[in-house]
């Protein structure tokens, strides 16, 4: 049975399989994704941006609208996406195999008839080659049963962040989803200015990126891979700026490595699921890479960090 559960939670996701599914679906998340990023002020390092696991997919978690609220869920268990208003009324858009342009046509309609005008970019961000939403006739695959791999992925991957965040005093972010870049992310904060990002970002502005990363970072999160050097399942973790000697650190697990082309540490998806307790590979891969960029940026530790947190028990001060 044990084996049974660990299988369901962190099921195979292998990235040739699912790749069309991948990409529509990214795309997906970024209409979604804009619609959250021109209503609402913003928060530091695009913290506003974001969306969150749920119980059944990803959320925008509420919008402000006119003195209510509206929210956009996509559901990977029953497979539509929902958009509610606080006041009741709610739309639905099924998710199954159809293009990026019928897509976003479907959410502005449905936007529309709800009474909320949300114009946005459509333009994506953070891919290199790309064709405006409403152009996007290529990318046109669901497969629901990847969709709702992926979404397990991630509500277990965000378990284990979560737990991982909680041994931490200083600023962190939540653990949330960054449509931009298709990943699950969570980031500690030495509290300390970083140099000026350089920049160019595909189809991103600087300024964005600049912000992002206005403050020294150990970051860690999952991302499904998308080609070039990395076209499987991985976790990642990086610190920015990278001290002197980071790449060359030694972590934890032992499939772990780090990647010069993308500057940062991946540990595949597949050494976590195969583990004898995939729970505690991530984490000891959270803490070793973290750890390696603390220790070797000189982190104030004793003051940012505490015990990983236990539930029902409050931290000792």
């Amino acid at each position: 049975m044990a084996a049974q559960l660990v299988t369901a939670r962190w099921p195979e996701l292998d990235y040739a399989a699912w790749k069309d599914t991948r990409d529509t679906l990214h795309l997906w998340t970024q209409v979604v994704g804009k619609v959250r990023l021109a209503l609402t002020p913003w928060l530091n390092h695009s913290w506003h941006v974001a969306l969150y696991i749920t119980a059944r997919g990803l959320t925008t978690s509420p919008i402000l609208w006119r003195g209510g609220n509206f929210q956009v869920d996509f559901d990977f268990i029953d497979h539509v996406l929902w958009i509610r208003l606080s006041e009741g009324q709610f739309r639905q858009v099924m998710l199954k195999p159809m293009s990026v342009a019928e897509f976003y046509e479907d959410i502005m309609i449905a936007l529309r008839e709800l009474g909320i005008e949300s114009p946005i970019k459509t333009m994506p961000c953070e891919i290199a080659d790309c064709i405006p939403f409403e152009q996007d006739t290529v990318h046109a695959a669901y497969d629901a049963d990847y969709a709702n791999r992926f979404w397990r992925v991630l509500l277990a991957a965000q378990e284990v962040f979560a737990h991982f965040r909680t041994g931490f005093l200083g600023k962190t972010s939540p653990v949330h989803f960054f449509w931009g870049s298709f990943d699950l992310a969570v980031t500690r904060f030495s509290g300390r200015p970083a140099p000026r990002h350089p920049g160019g970002v595909p189809h991103l502005p600087n300024a964005v990126a600049r912000e992002a990363y206005s403050h020294e970072v150990s970051s860690a999160g999952f991302w499904p891979g998308g080609g070039g050097p990395v076209d499987y399942a991985a976790f990642y973790s990086y610190a920015y700026p990278a001290p002197d000697g980071f790449g060359a650190a030694t972590v934890k697990p032992a499939e772990a490595f780090f990647s010069k082309d993308l500057g940062e540490f991946l540990l595949p998806y597949d050494a976590v699921r195969r583990g004898r307790d995939p729970d505690a590979v991530l984490m000891e891969f959270l803490q070793s890479t973290y750890d390696a960029a603390a220790n070797l940026a000189k982190w104030d530790r004793k003051s940012l960090e505490c015990g990983l947190g236990q539930a029902g028990k409050p931290r000792k001060v």
